[in-house]
This record gives structure tokens, C-alpha cells and sequence, in this order.
């Protein structure tokens, strides 16, 4: 029955914050058009529940060939960020900071393929070198904000996230996506926390290419 009520309330929450979010987001996306060009609104694949891939949408943060930006730096995990990273955009840098850039996922919730809170979508790629124990995570629907995020975002490693998305699907509640919500609330505005060195995903990245 609470897991009824959750995704009822998704719903209904992610369409009411669309219509009365929709004035910003179109400021967003005009600031973003005017600071860096086109597009947007990214559209990047995700691991769903049970590793199922989506389009996960975000506003664009970096500048448009971020990857192969990525690879020219010289990031064994292009995907990562780098402390005062470069390729972020002025207008990007402010999207991170208040979370905004995860507007367009709302409607991913609308559509049933996140949640307001559960462990963050994580790259497909990343995905296929997961360990057992820690496909865990899979086994809900993945959220905008979630436990690990507001217990460090990016300032924690990989096996600490693991650790706190296994924790939140096996105690998960009403009430705990409430105490999450909160925190995610209280917490918009401050400082963009520094990331740490993606280690763990670069090593596997390398095992799984082999020699």
C-alpha cells in the first residue's frame, strides 16, 4: 500500500511542480542558449530499476563536447568531475549549486521511470561492472534526490554510495523519502561540494576493456 502511495504522490507532485516550475525553466533554457548555444535539455542514458536503460533528462551543465573534453584533460573517467572543473558553463555552475539542473527529470517522473527520492540513475556503462551486492540499488525505482545525495553528494566515494542506497531500498519508508526531501530542501543553495577522484569506476572501466 505505501509503495501505491509513493508513486501516486510522484506523480502528482512531479505534475503540479512542472506547471508552476515552467516560468523558470524557460528562463533556464534562454540563459542557457545565451551562455553556451544549444541544446538545453540533455537527454542521457540510464539504468532504471533492475538495470532497465532510460533517457534520463538534464539540463545542460557543461560545455557541449564535455566528453571528449573529458579525454583531452586527460580523465581516465570521462564521466567524472574535476574540482573547479573547466568544461562546467558559468550558467552550469549556478544549475549545480541550487540542483536546478535536475528540473527536466520531473518529467521523468511523470512518466514512471524515476521517483522524487531513491538511489541517483547511475551511467549504463557503470552499471554492467556492478558487483552483486551492489545491483542492490536496482531494486526501486531510481530518484531526482536520494539518501547518498544529501549525505555528501559527490564528496563521498563510490563505496560509501553503494552502502547508502543499499541501506535506504532496505529501509525504506514514507517517512524516510520525507526526512530526504527535507534535507535536499534545506540544503539548495550551498556550495557546490568538491567531487572525489571516480577511482572505483575508472578501475573497473579498465578490467572490463582488458589488456
Amino acid at each position: 500500500m505505501s509503495r501505491a502511495v509513493k508513486a501516486i504522490t510522484d506523480r502528482i507532485v512531479a505534475a503540479v511542480l512542472l506547471l508552476l516550475l515552467s516560468p523558470l525553466f524557460l528562463a533556464i533554457v534562454l540563459w542557457i542558449w545565451l551562455d553556451d548555444g544549444r541544446p538545453a535539455v540533455l537527454s542521457q542514458q540510464r539504468a532504471g530499476k533492475n538495470g532497465v536503460p532510460f533517457r534520463m533528462l538534464k539540463l545542460r551543465t557543461m560545455v557541449r563536447d564535455a566528453l571528449e573534453a573529458g579525454r583531452r584533460l586527460g580523465l581516465e573517467d570521462p564521466w567524472g568531475v574535476l574540482p573547479d572543473d573547466p568544461r562546467i558553463t558559468r550558467s552550469g555552475r549556478f544549475l549545480r549549486r541550487t540542483s536546478f539542473d535536475e528540473l527536466p527529470q520531473l518529467w521523468n517522473v511523470l512518466r514512471g521511470e524515476m521517483s522524487l527520492v531513491g538511489p541517483r540513475p547511475d551511467v549504463v556503462d557503470q552499471v554492467a561492472n556492478y558487483r552483486p551486492p551492489e545491483r542492490r540499488r536496482l531494486d526501486v525505482l531510481p530518484g531526482i534526490t536520494g539518501l547518498a545525495q544529501v549525505e555528501g553528494r559527490d564528496e563521498i566515494p563510490w563505496e560509501e554510495r553503494f552502502e547508502l542506497d543499499a541501506f535506504y531500498v532496505e529501509h525504506w519508508s514514507l517517512r524516510l523519502d520525507a526526512r530526504i526531501l527535507v534535507r535536499t530542501f534545506t540544503e539548495l543553495g550551498r556550495p557546490e561540494p568538491k567531487p572525489l577522484d571516480d577511482r572505483l569506476n575508472a578501475e573497473r572501466a579498465k578490467t572490463a576493456k582488458g589488456p
